[in-house]
């Protein structure tokens, strides 16, 4: 098939009409790119992101990607790929709701638990490659042909076995033979881990040939939690991996001379300097029983499922009328004190509007500047330990999320507008040629 599509493609080079071929797409995300940062060099003096700017003046960009409930990665990375919300992707937050800890703080890292087709059923579907590293919720996608997902446990040597026994068979040791980097300077959080996720994906695409490809990079999201958005720390990471995007695109265009370049981000950020710890109420109120002994959660009938700067609420028995109401005067208490650091409650049926989790009775925006603790007793506002976050309502410009698109056929320095962020799968599932139904997107062009 690769070769038959290098045919089209010189032919349509020299007859230049008709109907356009479909192209091989590389989808990467950078988690945390706001959009100001690349379309607005005035909005931050510190960030230089040459490579960036030029795909997106080259190209066809939004003005803003409205994101989904809560604006946090995995929900959001999984839409990027299905063109659904949470509520019919089944991703509802990045970690799995567990109020009891039996799964030890355990993320939506298995692609089994995604409820709708992906765009990368749709490419394997039609008998072409499908590549991946370091995608969310990707751990056992069998429609992915090379995949290295992301996923990790401990913290420890032993995450380097955990990441190569899922990754797809002999993949790990073709990528390090490759860029002759072992895969342990992968498994971090900062540009030089981002530097080589990106010299595997381009790896990846020369040995491979995928028709679609995704990749995440993490660094930039990291150094916003720490640092704020905004920071030296911050311009700093964003500038080098712009290298890094630019280096990828021009091997990975050695490979696929037809190549569709996608830049995605999942959400935006705020800084903040105060976390609200919202189950120290809950407990009060009796909602949420300790163990005397340890401190730790024994028993629940309804519990906060904090998601940065927003938080469902799940209910135990979610038909209890009663239990429903002693937890709706508890958030409306709470909404109406200033010092709760709560802007707004949505009851479920706002929740099912704007596509949130099935699982949540209610939900939590905090104002922009605080974001969900995870005390159980003391203060309700205590001093945040970070300096940067995103989960908050999607309606937030601030949580708004970037999408550029460059390649053949692509308008030129044009924008879109601002986009909702259903829109991106069907429009790459268009530039492949691949049936996406599913999707309750529609194509930007």
């Amino acid at each position: 098939m690769r070769g038959i599509r290098f045919a089209a493609l010189l032919l349509g080079a020299v007859f230049a009409s008709g109907a356009a071929n479909a192209a091989p797409v590389l989808m990467i995300s950078i988690d945390g790119l706001k959009p100001s940062d690349v379309l607005d060099p005035a909005s931050n003096p510190l960030v230089n992101a040459p490579v960036l700017r030029a795909l997106a003046k080259e190209g066809s960009y939004a003005a803003g990607v409205n994101n989904v409930l809560p604006t946090v990665t995995y929900p959001n990375h999984t839409t990027l790929i299905t063109g659904v919300a949470p509520s019919l992707h089944g991703i509802s937050n990045n970690t799995t709701f567990d109020p009891l800890q039996k799964n030890f703080g355990g993320w939506y890292w298995y692609a089994s638990d995604i409820k709708v087709p992906t765009l990368w059923d749709a490419v394997h579907g039609k008998g072409e490659v499908v590549g991946s590293v370091s995608w969310p919720v990707s751990v056992g996608a069998r429609s992915v042909t090379y995949n290295v997902p992301e996923v990790w446990r401990a913290g420890t040597a032993d995450d380097l076995k955990l990441v190569e026994a899922l990754s797809s068979p002999g993949l790990i040791a073709d990528l390090e033979k490759s860029t002759n980097t072992p895969l342990s300077k992968l498994l971090n959080e900062t540009p030089q881990s981002d530097a080589v996720r990106a010299s595997y994906a381009a790896a990846l695409i020369a040995l491979k040939h995928p028709e679609f490809t995704t990749l995440h990079l993490v660094s930039l999201d990291h150094f916003e939690h720490v640092y704020g958005p905004g920071s030296t720390e911050a311009a700093d990471t964003l500038n080098t991996i712009d290298t890094i995007v630019g280096s990828l695109i021009a091997d990975a265009r050695k490979a696929e001379l037809d190549l569709v370049v996608a830049i995605v981000s999942d959400h935006g950020f705020a800084p903040i300097s105060e976390d609200s710890n919202l189950m120290v109420p809950f407990v009060e109120a009796g909602l949420i029983t300790l163990d005397e002994k340890t401190g730790k959660i024994s028993a629940w009938d309804a519990m906060p499922w904090g998601a940065g700067g927003s938080a469902a609420v799940v209910l135990a028995r979610p038909d209890d009328k009663a239990l429903q109401k002693k937890v709706a005067d508890l958030l409306k208490k709470l909404a109406t004190d200033p010092k709760s650091g709560i802007a707004r409650i949505a009851d479920a049926k706002t929740v099912k509007a704007m596509g949130g989790a099935k699982e949540a009775s209610f939900f939590v925006d905090f104002k922009l500047g605080v974001e969900m603790g995870n005390k159980t007793t003391g203060a309700v506002i205590t001093a945040s330990p970070g300096n940067g976050t995103h989960g908050y309502f999607p309606d937030h410009p601030e949580m708004n999320a970037t999408f550029i698109i460059n390649g053949p056929n692509v308008a030129v320095n044009k924008s879109l507008g601002v986009i909702d962020m259903r829109d991106i799968a069907p429009t790459l599932a268009k530039i492949m040629d691949v049936p996406l139904p599913s999707a309750t997107g529609k194509p930007l062009f």
